[in-house]
């Protein structure tokens, strides 16, 4: 299949093999799953191709051409063009299928959605990257530690913006780009890096409400045909 879609990325036409955007995910992949809820939030019909992190499977020389950063996502679109980056993928989606649109139409507000979901795309996110850790030569407890402390200094900083900005969601009352960033962040937090979540009342409160949306908890990593028995827990 690797081999279908890379020829089908070649030729620059569509095939029988790229009717449907494909998105290439993993379950634990905090930034694919950005994508998953947007792909839901849209209605759109697409395939799944799950790329097995845990083995390195994204780093195969099959894998890096179709993405030669080796990281995911990495969005097919129905023509068969290639896009990486959850971010740049989420914009697309939003300009070619603009059904439950996910920025607000006021400049100021859309800048401020794009502002917070760059906060945690860009900001708090990649520190916690197995790839950044693994430069740092860190491990253990210590490297649990640092992943603890930069996830606070991230957290404090959002929840005082958002205390500022935030209705019932991130901006106001309109879901946006900024809430498809913010539920993957905090399972992050809370699963992987055991961090409390008490000092965050408008963080805990926007996600509760999130996870309500059947698009959040249809996405969520535990709902995910790739996710391991051994790892699934009740969605809540």
């Amino acid at each position: 299949m690797l081999e279908q879609i890379i020829n089908c990325q070649n030729k620059r036409t569509p095939s029988p093999q790229c009717q449907r955007p494909i998105l290439y995910t993993n379950y634990a992949s905090e930034s694919s799953w950005r994508v998953r809820i947007a792909l839901e939030w849209k209605g759109i019909d697409y395939e799944t191709r799950y790329i097995n992190l845990a083995t390195g499977e994204h780093l195969t020389e099959a894998y890096s051409e179709i993405n030669p950063c080796r990281q995911l996502p990495c969005l097919i679109t129905k023509t068969g063009k290639i896009i990486t980056q959850s971010i740049a993928i989420i914009e697309y989606l939003e300009a070619t299928y603009p059904e439950r649109p996910i920025f607000p139409k006021s400049p100021l507000l859309k800048a401020e959605a794009l502002s917070v979901a760059l906060n945690i795309a860009c900001d708090i996110q990649p520190l916690q990257a197995e790839r950044v850790l693994n430069c740092l030569e860190i491990g253990g407890e210590l490297r649990q530690q640092f992943c603890r402390r930069m996830l606070e200094i991230g957290l404090q900083g959002l929840e005082s913006r958002l205390e500022k900005i935030s209705g019932t969601y991130c901006i106001g009352e309109h879901i946006t780009i900024a809430d498809f960033c913010l539920v993957p962040m905090v399972f992050t937090a809370r699963k992987k890096h055991n961090i409390d979540l008490k000092p965050y009342p408008y963080i805990t409160k926007i996600r509760n409400t999130l996870m309500t949306l059947p698009e959040f908890r249809k996405s969520h990593p535990f709902n995910q045909p790739d996710c391991p028995q051994d790892k699934k827990e009740p969605v809540s």
